[in-house]
């Protein structure tokens, strides 16, 4: 596995410094520092590949070879096919994209299950069709002392009318990790699909459509040390025989029949490149296994990280954690709140520090309504690759100096 310095050297923005003092970055979960490698497989593409695709001539030839290696690459990270990776400006936007191609077979009253842990880009394109369609949408509640998914809710609000079960595979406010194989074996025991936003699991566990049995997943590059670009899996089947709104001359074989437009092609790229930096970390025969081995030594690494954040921030008194403590599945990502304080002057205050979180509701703005915390917000600190037990000291001196 490469060393922790070694990963570091790998990111120019961890040079930067503010007020005198280095830049921890814990905004992850919003979007992670990018390696000089992704930057410069955008720069190639643009500087010696720009074209459109599908044309007899070099660069267009040499754009549809890197937006296919593209599929391929990501098709590995995902466990997928290549045929069934779709790209797009990002997951809200692929999200209601699909959203509408499902709807055009749903009929009124069909329910769709999406749960109070979600970002809202996992719940406004599936409410959108409630007023496109008729359809219901009915929403599983979160466990607010520990901010994990009500299993016995969703059993209830599962029923046979359910077309469709949105689930998120990691909250971004709490960093609660769902259980997606036992959501998916209780939607298709009814009949229903089921689509995963996997935005903040992405950087932290290796994804598995396969082992899920997830019928689409949607995943943002720039949160996994890549560029702006979101991606969406869907089974080669699924992509094949929905309806999606689409120009007629369009392609029309998966999966560029569920891409809208010219695409991104330096993001897409990027993209790519982003992957292969995490299969760089570690050795393995394939990306596959590259991969595998990185994100288990990753977790190791995070693990102890969020332990000691968590534990650290603990011992404040004036500190409420939510979520799930470190001893459960979770994502290296932890919101609190510091009395007194709204959210806002709390990440001003650090960041004067050189210490960047983030505050707010992060779009998750279900969850934080559940926490009595809609007024003021939360304050959300991530660990990524590139978080020392250095930086995690000197954000725990920081909370305890406010």
């Amino acid at each position: 596995m490469m060393s922790i310095e070694d990963i570091r050297r790998c990111l120019p923005a961890l040079a930067r410094t503010h007020n005198g003092y280095p830049v921890a970055y814990f905004d992850g979960p919003g979007g992670t520092q990018v390696p000089l490698t992704v930057v410069e497989a955008m720069n190639d593409y643009l500087y010696h590949h720009n074209a459109n695709t599908h044309w007899a001539y070099p660069t267009s030839e040499e754009t549809d070879a890197i937006i296919d290696s593209a599929r391929s690459v990501l098709a590995d990270f995902l466990n997928a096919s290549q045929t069934e990776i779709v790209f797009g400006a990002n997951m809200t936007a692929l999200t209601f994209h699909l959203a509408r191609a499902l709807g055009r077979g749903y009929e009124r009253n069909d329910e769709i299950l999406v749960t109070e842990l979600d970002h809202h880009a996992n719940i406004a394109p599936w409410q959108a069709l409630e007023k496109e369609r008729g359809v219901k949408v009915r929403m599983v509640k979160m466990i607010p002392e520990t901010g994990e998914l009500d299993w016995n809710d969703f059993s209830r609000q599962l029923t046979g009318r359910a077309k469709l079960v949105a689930i998120g595979a990691a909250s971004n406010a709490l960093g609660t990790v769902n259980d997606v194989r036992r959501a998916a074996k209780m939607a298709h025991s009814l009949g229903a699909q089921i689509f995963v936003d996997a935005v903040h699991y992405a950087p932290h566990g290796l994804i598995d459509v396969r082992d899920w049995d997830c019928d689409f997943l949607a995943c943002s590059a720039y949160k996994f040390y890549g560029p702006h670009i979101g991606i969406l899996y869907g089974r080669y089947d699924l992509l094949s025989s929905l309806n999606f709104p689409k120009l007629i001359p369009a392609p029309d074989s998966a999966p560029e029949r569920a891409e809208t437009g010219t695409q991104n092609h330096e993001g897409i790229a990027g993209a790519a490149a982003a992957v292969d930096f995490l299969a760089s970390l570690a050795a393995g025969a394939t990306r596959r296994e590259r991969l595998r081995a990185a994100f288990e030594q990753l977790h190791e690494r995070s693990d102890a990280l969020v332990t000691r954040l968590w534990n650290g921030l603990r011992e404040v008194e004036r500190i409420r954690l939510y979520g799930p403590p470190p001893d459960t599945p979770r994502t290296p990502t932890i919101a609190f709140t510091l009395d007194g304080l709204p959210s806002i002057e709390v990440a001003k205050k650090l960041a004067a520090r050189g210490l960047f979180l983030s505050h707010g509701d992060f779009y998750a703005m279900t969850v934080v309504e559940r926490l009595g915390q809609a007024a003021h917000g939360l304050v959300r600190a991530g660990c990524a690759c590139y978080t020392t037990s250095q930086e995690v000291d000197r954000l725990l001196a920081g909370v305890g100096a406010l």
